[in-house]
């Protein structure tokens, strides 16, 4: 007798898109993983990729509460010696405000694979306008 197999189930994804202009950094990035790891669905599976595609628009507007404009640091290492660089947040705005969405849910994902995997489905733009309309997503409010 020869049984049947299951074929694996493939998660239906879906596409959100997040507005930033005049959210706090913070509450944007923790919305966005959360997506991203799929932990707003009842079939959410710690060690799957069960999350959803991510947009995140207007990213060079998204505001930092405090003093963090004047004194949140950004590094990065070029590999050699004394390679170390750091930058204000005003000057990582002004360069390149991307990246500042970018880095806060790339913090908030896993650091496996699978974190990797998840990281590949978020999108960023620091305009209001994304090239992912034909995806139909869904406008998602930040409280």
């Amino acid at each position: 007798m020869v049984r049947a197999r299951r074929a694996a189930s493939v998660p239906e994804r879906q596409w959100h898109v997040i507005d930033a202009k005049g959210q706090v950094l913070g509450r944007v990035a923790t919305r966005a993983a959360r997506l991203l790891q799929g932990k707003h669905k009842p079939t959410w599976t710690p060690y799957l990729d069960m999350g959803d595609h991510v947009v995140v628009v207007n990213a060079a507007s998204v505001r930092l509460t405090g003093q963090k404009e004047e004194q949140k640091l950004y590094r990065t290492h070029s590999g050699y010696e004394g390679g170390l660089r750091e930058e204000r947040a005003k000057i990582v705005r002004a360069r390149k405000p991307v990246r500042m969405v970018e880095e806060a849910i790339r913090g908030m994902l896993p650091k496996t694979k699978l974190g990797d995997a998840m990281y590949r489905k978020l999108k960023v733009y620091a305009s209001a306008d994304h090239p992912h309309a034909a995806q139909k997503p869904q406008t998602l409010e930040v409280a």
